[in-house]
């Protein structure tokens, strides 16, 4: 087909062609880079990878980003299925997850260490060149270490049949072998296996709480090559006490002795919790409630440790409440005035009255709250508050990585033709968008979350002085106002749950989205109004609220437009959902879910292959036109946008409106 110059466009766009002319200076490079991403085009869709709410469980994690959802351990079976036994198989799958560990571990029970170390490195190259189809040999490259970049690329792209290079490859071998560089090899060929075996991964959610890992889970996600995260609810607790919002502060530290999780607060992040300590021992009498979960009223006797925990959640506890109020108080628009709970703590006879029923507390020893004024901080609590802002503020670890929140993350993200958001979109009982109002204007559906989106960015990239606190109390309500869309519930009861006995008192009605959340109009009204068309090819992922497989609940709903991939990666939920987590898996065939057991523990995982067992629930959800290529996905739209410009390039070459540069040489061609 001849190709038709647009003269005009081309005139009309100069300036950015001529810069586009530095990088490909003559039309003999604009068409090898043309000729290359036409290529990648047809190539299959890379492997996307989909997981939610995994709350601190950094091992479990860290094992599924190792294992890539089984994809490792099903490419490894179809290779190998007649060739090894099922211990051979699983033994190879253990190399690639845990290299260096399970190297040093089986060489043990070699004789021949040289023929162990061909043999692994035969089978970890031919499942290298699996994994690498979908690639350029340039995408290749990119993920070797490159101090072995050289051998590795000769080894996995070969152009003759593998069979046909022992002789070649054995010396290749041998050279590795007598220079001690074995193991060095097989680490960086697992690495890039793992790298490959998954292009792109979604974090829908909720990394922080629960569990004492989330710093753990943060560090291997920036060392991920291409990751996004959309942000949960307790993710924006996180980000609004890195932000300095006060109120946000005392919110994680609640959880966090709550769940037990002070070693996070002081060894990882360095917050200075010594006045505070010494504030709650002196102040309370008793914190028996306060105790950290799974912890017996025994222990709090018995365990000084844990009493002191106690006594520092309390004197937060009370904090935190005081600073609600107080931000309650300065934004009536947030609706939640039934969240004013001091004002109705009668601590004489021990008792609180929410909604007209008055209920007994179990601890109503409250030195600090003044009654005619319980909002109030004291002096005191004043100044600890004012310490700890300090503190969040100027933790190294918790800014690197809350900054990695920013510029990794989005309230939602529409990828590849999928929607991503963490919770919901708010919507009335009749299942309409609800309008909501914040700052001022009232917003639903995609208007609601691109505000939410820019304001919160908006107000992290001002300088922390310049940040007014009526700015940072939106932080709070995203964590828990009741028509925020990261949380869905007309109150968070966390006072209730502390204090009183009654379970009626702990209840949260959810949003009227999660009365829809199971019906194919809604799914598609949603994805047409966050802009998607062909819904027939696309799902909604949510996390936020864990299906709870163990009473029949089934994470896929609207007839397979709407996926929720809470299943439980934290084991503080699993005795709820009967599993350890869902994940999705998108490839070139489709859309797969994932259901796993729970982890046992690296030791087990090394010494006894013991995987995570992760079973696929669903295949195909979005097989229904074959299989994917490059050329259909979001990538495949830049890749054509740029052949386009390309295009335009040459003509302007051919027209001598943009004079080549023969006499210039690249070092290196730009490649995608």
């Amino acid at each position: 087909m001849k190709r038709i110059i647009d003269e005009q466009k081309i005139r009309n766009n100069l300036p950015f062609l001529n810069q586009l002319a530095k990088s490909f200076p003559t039309v003999e490079y604009a068409m090898a880079e043309i000729v290359n991403l036409s290529s990648i085009l047809a190539l299959p869709k890379p492997t996307e990878h989909f997981m939610s709410d995994l709350h601190g469980q950094g091992d479990a994690f860290a094992h599924i980003l190792n294992n890539c959802s089984g994809v490792i351990r099903n490419e490894i079976s179809r290779l190998f299925k007649d060739r090894l036994t099922f211990e051979e198989m699983e033994t190879l799958a253990t190399i690639v997850y845990y290299p260096r560990q399970k190297i040093e571990l089986e060489l043990k029970y070699v004789a021949d260490k040289d023929e162990w170390y061909k043999t692994t490195l035969r089978r970890l190259l031919e499942l290298g060149r699996k994994v690498c189809s979908k690639y350029t040999r340039s995408r290749v490259r990119k993920n070797l270490d490159p101090k072995f970049a050289y051998i590795i690329e000769e080894l996995l792209t070969a152009r003759v049949n593998f069979h046909d290079l022992d002789a070649y490859y054995d010396e290749i071998f041998d050279s590795i072998i007598r220079y001690n560089y074995a193991v060095s090899v097989i680490v960086a060929l697992t690495n890039a296996i793992k790298r490959l075996a998954v292009d792109r991964l979604h974090i829908v959610g909720d990394i922080y709480d629960r569990g004492t890992e989330p710093h753990s889970i943060i560090e291997l996600l920036i060392k991920h090559p291409s990751v996004d995260i959309q942000w949960g609810n307790h993710d924006i607790l996180w980000m609004g006490a890195a932000m300095g919002d006060k109120t946000c502060i005392a919110g994680v530290l609640t959880n966090s002795f709550r769940h037990g999780n002070l070693d996070l607060i002081e060894n990882v992040y360095g917050i200075n919790l010594r006045h505070l300590l010494m504030f709650a021992q002196r102040t309370y009498k008793t914190a028996v409630v306060f105790r950290p979960r799974k912890t017996s009223a025994d222990a709090y006797y018995d365990n000084p440790e844990v009493n002191i925990r106690a006594k520092l959640h309390k004197a937060i506890f009370v904090i935190m409440h005081k600073l609600e109020g107080q931000l309650i108080k300065r934004n009536p628009g947030f609706g939640l005035d039934h969240r004013l709970l001091l004002d109705n703590i009668d601590q004489e006879r021990g008792t609180i009255t929410i909604d007209g029923k008055t209920h007994p507390i179990k601890d109503a020893d409250f030195p600090t709250i003044d009654p005619s004024d319980p909002y109030r901080l004291t002096e005191e609590e004043q100044v600890i508050i004012d310490e700890l802002q300090r503190s969040f503020l100027q933790s190294p670890t918790l800014q690197r990585h809350i900054h990695f929140f920013f510029e990794h993350g989005s309230l939602y993200l529409i990828v590849n033709n999928n929607l991503l958001f963490h919770a919901l979109v708010p919507l009335n009982d009749d299942g309409t968008f609800k309008e909501v109002d914040i700052g001022g204007v009232k917003r639903s559906g995609k208007a609601l979350f691109d505000y939410i989106d820019s304001e919160v960015k908006r107000i992290y990239y001002k300088s922390p002085e310049n940040r007014t606190e009526q700015e940072l109390d939106l932080m709070w309500y995203l964590w828990c106002g009741p028509d925020s869309p990261l949380f869905g519930k007309n109150k968070m009861t966390t006072f209730e749950r502390v204090e009183i006995d009654d379970s009626k008192t702990h209840k949260e009605k959810r949003n009227a989205y999660y009365s829809y959340q199971n019906t194919e109009d809604t799914a598609i009204r949603i994805m047409h109004e966050f802009g998607i068309t062909d819904t027939e090819h696309s799902v909604i992922v949510n996390g936020h609220i864990p299906v709870e497989k163990i009473n029949g609940e089934n994470p896929i709903k609207a007839n397979g437009k709407l996926i929720v991939i809470d299943g439980g990666f934290s084991k503080y939920y699993q005795k709820t959902t009967g599993i350890a987590g869902y994940t999705l898996t998108y490839d070139s065939r489709g859309l797969y879910i994932v259901a796993h057991e729970p982890f046992v523990s690296l030791e087990k995982a090394i010494e006894d292959n013991a995987d995570i067992h992760s079973t696929i629930e669903v295949q195909n959800i979005l097989a229904t036109k074959g299989q994917v290529m490059v050329r259909e996905t979001d990538k495949g739209k830049e890749i054509e946008d740029e052949i386009h410009w390309l295009e335009l390039l040459v003509g302007a070459y051919e027209l001598s409106l943009i004079p080549e540069n023969h006499e210039y040489r690249l070092v290196k061609v730009p490649i995608v």
